[in-house]
């Protein structure tokens, strides 16, 4: 469908190499979109762009997010290659430890790339997605919150939870502000899927998880993919400020 359509498209994704950026990338590519997609290493980044490429044009641009010059970079190495309409804030991390141990460093590097990054590239990218979009068709920031930021949960990661709870407000405030500027901003809040960061909780839990579920099981690359290029394509140009479970009703049904 044309409402879907993301030909003419270029969109970042940041961590876009593994897990849930790599399923968005994934989706965004098949719906036509050339995809940059950025992590810390580059043999990550080679394997990536040999599976996106099978489905149209991919990229990968090397970036340690938790700096905020490498935001800059960033952006201008996407402006040279004719700049994005597009921007997905995906890279994050976690930290778990009991409430006694739990130490700084685990506040500082989850609340660095999960919640500065986002903003500070976000703002790195604004002059070229104002520069692309328009009142019919804005271009797009999506950034990717969790369903662990809109409830208490089961597990002792203090600052992950905090750090997607503020994405969720980031975005509303980014959305007030940039919507005069073209630009649409929304949040995915995934419940689990299969990644890097559930690896080890899946071992054990994945029943566990799929079993919270009224639809009876955990994530699959599809459903993270619909959800994204939905919120990228036209079919959601009036659509910003939103918080978009996507959690087989985990959150959503409590």
């Amino acid at each position: 469908m044309e409402m879907f359509n993301l030909e003419g498209k270029t969109a970042v994704v940041t961590g876009g190499t593994r897990g849930i950026g790599l399923m968005i990338a994934r989706g965004l590519a098949k719906a036509g979109a050339r995809v940059v997609v950025t992590a810390r290493k580059a043999d990550t980044g080679a394997e990536a762009v040999a599976e996106l490429s099978s489905l149209g044009e991919a990229v990968f641009i090397a970036a340690d997010l938790s700096k905020e010059e490498a935001s800059l970079e960033l952006a201008a190495a996407v402006d040279e290659i004719g700049g994005a309409h597009i921007l997905v804030n995906n890279a994050g991390a976690a930290w778990g430890a009991p409430l006694a141990e739990f130490p700084a460093a685990g506040w500082d590097k989850v609340l660095d790339l999960n919640l500065k990054a986002p903003f500070f590239v976000s703002r790195a990218f604004v002059p070229q997605l104002e520069r692309s979009g328009t009142t019919e068709n804005p271009a797009r920031i999506i950034n990717i919150g969790s369903i662990d930021g809109m409830r208490i949960p089961d597990f002792n990661n203090y600052s992950y939870t905090a750090s997607k709870a503020a994405v969720h407000m980031l975005t509303r405030v980014l959305a007030k502000e940039l919507g005069q500027r073209h630009i649409t901003v929304n949040a995915i809040a995934p419940g689990p899927f299969p990644s890097k960061m559930m690896a080890e909780l899946l071992v054990t839990k994945e029943a566990e998880f799929a079993a919270s579920s009224p639809l009876g099981r955990i994530g699959k690359s599809e459903d993270m993919e619909a959800a994204a290029v939905y919120l990228a394509s036209p079919g959601a140009a009036w659509v910003t400020g939103a918080i978009l479970p996507v959690d087989g009703g985990i959150w959503t049904t409590l």
